[in-house]
């Protein structure tokens, strides 16, 4: 984050910023602790490809299902608490996951866990956004690059757990137990009040009626698909490194537990740094030009490793994934609530919904391709994820970027 702040900035609101980063970053830690067990958990259930990719699509299904209710539990309990008891919930649920003795119960507890995970990031962002609006300037990327930050700790606390065959049940509930309790300390400094308040029914009519209106009707839905496109192929490579990369370096590649959470952990360390600058590479050269050379880095980076493949070309080429896409869930994002005949946030919301199919597809596709033909050739969803950025990449603004429209 930018610690330059305006002395205009009220110290509650940088308080209430701070404590939204709180909230990203343990979001990113949470689930990351988890990751780096997969592998001995997939063991000691024996599981196929086909039965792990479809017990861990159970978490994305799970947020997909509870994304839509999520905007009526913000309102009614306020995005501030509802973050907060989100957090403690998946924490809690993904404790469960790491003790569930058979693949049903593996299911089950990562539908909840990623249910409430799904309430926790509309929640979280709501809330930051509602902090953006105080401070009149873009600050949302500081928080999902602090998510990676998260992201990353977590991955290496589970690599070290893992490494040192500490019991799942006591690490995931060390990790729950820490970042529940950091996540309700930060409640304190959140903003107070209710949300603020919904387009009246008159505006939703008129958004309608603009959409029937307009003679470019099927060029905006072309151009949403398009969109939703390049945001899942940006979630579809987060999730290659989240599910397989462990499996892929461990049991593939013969790596050892801890070596093989550096995969993931690269991905996401890769990501941050491209959150981190992408500001500005995008007002240098435009969001058109930054998608496309990331896509051709994602492409080219773990298309390679898997050309060539060994244990440190595979986790240089998450690294170059990672980077790749780091701006891409942002870019179409934006490129949505820009589409002319839609208020601004109405195409924002409908990326953030579908994108969430990438998550959801991506482990049983490419665990039943690993069954087919090896873990290999299914991770080869990450450089043709990548090709596909090429492709679609023109739907995005060749301009340099301006903040966006209601802080998203």
């Amino acid at each position: 984050m930018n610690s330059s702040l305006p002395p205009s900035v009220p110290r509650a609101h940088r308080a209430a910023r701070a404590a939204v980063a709180v909230l990203f970053l343990t979001n990113g830690a949470i689930l990351a602790n988890l990751l780096p067990r997969y592998p001995q958990i997939k063991a000691d259930l024996g599981l196929t490809n086909a039965q792990y990719g479809l017990a861990i699509a159970s978490f994305p299904f799970g947020a997909l299902m509870a994304g839509l209710a999520a905007g009526a539990i913000i309102r009614r309990f306020r995005s501030s608490r509802v973050a907060v008891a989100g957090t403690v919930l998946t924490g809690l649920g993904l404790l469960l996951a790491g003790l569930a003795p058979s693949w049903a119960a593996l299911a089950v507890t990562l539908f909840l866990a990623g249910s409430m995970d799904a309430i926790t990031d509309v929640a979280q962002n709501a809330h930051g956004l509602r902090v953006q609006r105080l401070y009149g300037r873009s600050i949302l990327n500081s928080f999902h690059a602090l998510w990676s930050v998260g992201a990353v700790v977590g991955g290496l606390m589970g690599g070290l757990a893992a490494g040192l065959a500490v019991p799942r049940g006591l690490h995931l509930g060390l990790s729950a137990l820490l970042f529940s309790g950091v996540s309700l300390t930060a409640l304190r400094f959140l903003l107070p009040g209710p949300e603020p308040t919904e387009a009246s029914g008159a505006d939703a009519h008129a958004e309608g009626a603009s959409v029937k209106r307009g003679a470019g009707r099927l060029r905006l839905v072309l151009s949403m698909a398009a969109l939703v496109l390049i945001a899942s192929s940006g979630v579809l490579v987060e999730d290659a490194g989240m599910t397989w990369a462990a499996v892929y370096l461990s049991g593939t590649l013969g790596a050892s537990v801890a070596v093989a959470s550096f995969g993931y952990v690269a991905l996401v360390g890769a990501q941050f740094i491209g959150r981190l600058f992408g500001d500005r590479l995008v007002d240098r050269f435009g969001q058109r030009a930054v998608a496309r050379t990331g896509g051709a880095l994602a492409a080219l980076g773990m298309g390679g490793a898997l050309l060539f493949p060994s244990v440190p070309a595979t986790i240089v080429g998450f690294a170059f994934a990672g980077f790749g896409v780091a701006t891409l869930v942002p870019a179409a994002m934006h490129g949505a609530d820009e589409l002319p005949g839609l208020r601004p946030g109405t195409g924002l919301t409908v990326v953030s919904w579908l994108m969430r199919l990438g998550f959801l597809l991506s482990p049983p596709v490419v665990g039943l391709i690993a069954d087919a033909v090896g873990l290999r050739l299914g991770l080869l969803v990450v450089p043709l994820a990548g090709g596909l950025v090429m492709a679609l990449a023109g739907v995005l603004s060749a301009r340099r970027v301006t903040a966006p429209r209601g802080g998203g």
